[in-house]
């Protein structure tokens, strides 16, 4: 039964059509997500490229010596550039990805494409100071002040350019659940033309997506879009995305490298599929998210122009059935994955 908050007053027609059937853009123009290439299926996540430390393994050969904000914006602008010329249409930022936002605004103006759907988040805000060594390096905070703050700050860098806004590592105990004028607002984002979506992390991240997808404003369902960890380690959420994108929910999978570690340290059976299809082992993780029909639009964290050629690989990969067999002894206990991610250094 879908959680109803009523009280919002009758909203316009939402232009931002985003659905599991097709692309999108804004007009309500909804293009078949089958006539798409797998490069068109794909998208780059900024995570590692708007900020001096994350926490994605193999990023550290592959980024400036000196990672001031000049050099992080040009390896930026430089892979933002490699993807383009793919064929990649789908830029995900947050503002808790340092100056992600920026580097994207101002290779956006430069380049004049018009045709990027631009994705971010709300909910984390940056505190690493530029600093490698931070303490901290983001907080979280899903309340209505952190929202009209923070898509202040995303409209003030973007402008009309975002076409989904997200609440950011949406949990299940979070208190954007009870939180009716929080809601309220994000429902009249949604209804002035910005898709509303959020993103999971976490062991429970299945019961999240079904609980957030039940929300509904005024007989409207609040989320148009989920973005989740999916990858051969950590497939638990799944079925749950296979739920999303069915009911029409556009479905974005972050992590496919499991922050690096499918493609620095791959399993027996994604190294022999790599050797097999003359591919890196990130190209396998990452076909093998491809091969799920609910993926709508699969996230590429690549640092440099090498790291995004060889993830793009993926789109020649046809993975065999006794191959996603294989894969199918891979994954470990959601707890046990997300204690090690924890743990994963910034650097």
């Amino acid at each position: 039964m879908a959680m109803r908050v009523s009280g919002l007053p009758a909203a316009g027609k939402i232009s931002l059509v985003i659905g599991s059937s097709g692309h999108h853009t804004r007009g309500g123009v909804r293009a078949r997500l089958g006539s798409m290439t797998l490069i068109r299926r794909m998208g780059l996540g900024l995570a590692a490229l708007g900020r001096p430390a994350y926490i994605n393994l193999g990023r550290d050969g592959e980024l400036p010596a000196e990672r001031t904000v000049e050099a992080m914006r040009a390896a930026a602008w430089r892979v933002l550039d490699a993807a383009y010329a793919a064929g990649i249409r789908w830029v995900d930022a947050a503002r808790s990805y340092g100056l992600a936002e920026e580097f994207l605004a101002s290779w956006l103006d430069e380049r004049e494409h018009p045709e990027i759907t631009v994705s971010s988040k709300w909910g984390y805000s940056y505190v690493g100071g530029w600093r490698l060594d931070a303490d901290v390096h983001e907080v979280k905070e899903h309340s209505l002040t952190r929202f009209r703050e923070q898509l202040a700050e995303t409209k003030q860098l973007l402008g009309e350019r975002v076409a989904l806004y997200q609440v950011h590592s949406l949990t299940a105990d979070s208190p954007l659940f009870g939180d009716v004028a929080l809601l309220h607002a994000l429902a009249e984002l949604n209804a002035g033309g910005v898709g509303v979506g959020f993103s999971t992390s976490g062991p429970s991240q299945a019961e999240t997506v079904r609980r957030a997808l039940d929300l509904e404003i005024d007989g409207r369902r609040l989320f148009t879009a989920v973005q989740s960890t999916w990858n051969l380690l950590e497939p638990s959420v799944g079925n749950a995305l296979r739920e999303a994108h069915a009911s029409g929910a556009h479905v974005l999978v972050k992590e496919a490298l499991a922050n690096g570690s499918l493609a620095v340290d791959p399993p027996l059976p994604v190294r022999s599929a790599a050797t097999r299809h003359g591919v890196g082992p990130d190209a396998i993780a990452l076909a093998a998210v491809l091969a799920q029909p609910w993926a709508d639009t699969v996230l590429s964290g690549a640092v440099s122009i090498t790291q995004l050629n060889t993830n793009l690989a993926a789109s020649a990969v046809t993975l065999g059935e006794h191959e996603l067999a294989e894969f199918a002894a891979l994954p470990m206990p959601p707890t046990v994955y997300w204690n090690r991610r924890a743990a994963l250094p910034w650097t």
